[in-house]
């Protein structure tokens, strides 16, 4: 006859590796869903890209909008975006750094990444992984959450905000100052 604690200790085995087996497909959905997600905030771009180029140009407002980079085009952009139905929008917008941006262009998810590479940088303590980054936010460091990260981080560097002088290690561009913007 087993014994109370074999029994026991058994099924918390069993238990266990349930727990493990959901835990990886937990992790794979995780990384499926951020690459789905990128995909779909490229073709959402697309879209808004194609119909900028199509509209006349009465329409799409560009013969009398200022450069391109300026606070008001931003703030046009914003308002495009915000008339977009939700199923069309994308994420988020991050805009081409220029001097006298404000972080406040970027959505909070950016900002946090702006926060604590301008504190590691106030401090001197060099650029970040994203690893180490999700990390310092409390999140779980596994696969998909380290990914998304990647992402931001990546189009933060494309769009001038974040420097990456060595593969996956990320600082602010040497112009970037503080939230409000400037150098």
């Amino acid at each position: 006859m087993p014994s109370v604690v074999g029994l026991l200790e058994q099924r918390e085995l069993g238990a266990r590796r349930r727990v493990d087996e959901l835990r990886e497909k937990a992790d794979r959905i995780q990384a499926e869903l951020a690459v789905a997600e990128r995909e779909w905030e490229e073709w959402a771009i697309a879209c808004s890209r194609v119909g900028e180029v199509l509209a006349p140009a009465g329409e799409s407002g560009q013969d009398h909008a200022p450069a391109e980079g300026t606070a008001s085009a931003a703030e046009e952009q914003t308002a495009k975006t915000s008339q977009v139905p939700d199923a069309a929008k994308t994420k988020s917008q991050v805009p081409r750094w220029r001097e006298g941006l404000a972080w406040s262009v970027l959505s909070v998810d950016y900002q946090r990444i702006l926060k604590v590479l301008a504190d590691r940088a106030r401090l001197r303590q060099g650029p970040l992984t994203c690893q180490e980054m999700a990390a310092a936010f409390g999140m779980d460091v596994v696969p998909a959450r380290v990914e998304a990260l990647r992402s931001k981080a990546k189009r933060l560097v494309a769009r001038g905000w974040l420097a990456e002088q060595q593969p996956g290690r990320f600082m602010l561009a040497q112009d970037v100052a503080g939230p409000g913007g400037g150098s």
